[in-house]
């Protein structure tokens, strides 16, 4: 499937199903991510979305998929404007951050530099208009970070107590679960990002 035969599948609306088989599709024709994270980024929104809703499903399919092209995910991160883009683009990333050490996903991203992805993943936490759902998910991928960058630790308390202050009840259930694995009771695991 060419890229353009891609943008036309996903010009209308389309399900859960059709998102199913198309990531599957896609993965066997070792379709170019790079394409499709490009797609995410065009100016019609709902078709953005749904690339981005594909490029998450293809992700949490076979991760590995995306191991070659991680860096330019990471690259393309700090440019994701689109906010149904951003809760899959943060959803991704919480996912890759959480991955098995040994795993090809989390060798390559001990390999990049990471930084900017969590300066992004910081602002968006930060930004009254970002959605809920992608300051949950930034924040869990923020969480896994911690390791990798001590700082995140001494900043993420702030920054969850300023949104459960009067947040909403997934923001104060996600909060509650994020300063329980911050707490100093809790030991670090040799090896995390």
């Amino acid at each position: 499937m060419t890229r353009d035969e891609l943008t036309q599948k996903i010009a209308n609306t389309i399900g859960k199903l059709k998102v199913l088989e198309l990531s599957r599709i896609l993965t066997e024709q070792r379709f170019d991510l790079r394409d499709l994270i490009d797609i995410t980024f065009y100016p019609d929104k709902p078709l953005a979305f749904r690339a981005a809703w594909l490029l998450e499903n293809m992700f949490l399919k076979d991760p590995e998929v995306f191991t070659n092209n991680l860096e330019y995910f990471i690259q393309r991160l700090p440019k994701v404007t689109n906010p149904g883009c951003q809760r899959h683009y943060a959803k991704i990333l919480m996912h890759a951050t959480e991955e098995k050490e040994q795993s090809p996903v989390k060798q390559k991203l001990n390999s990049l530099e990471l930084e900017p992805a969590v300066e992004q993943l910081f602002d968006w936490m930060i930004n009254p208009k970002v959605k809920i759902a992608v300051k949950v998910f930034a924040g869990w991928a923020l969480l896994n970070l911690r390791y990798r960058y001590p700082w995140v630790a001494d900043e993420l308390p702030a920054q969850l107590e300023f949104l459960m202050r009067n947040g909403t009840a997934a923001i104060q259930s996600a909060g509650r679960k994020m300063m329980k694995e911050l707490s100093p009771s809790k030991s670090p695991l040799k090896g995390r990002l």
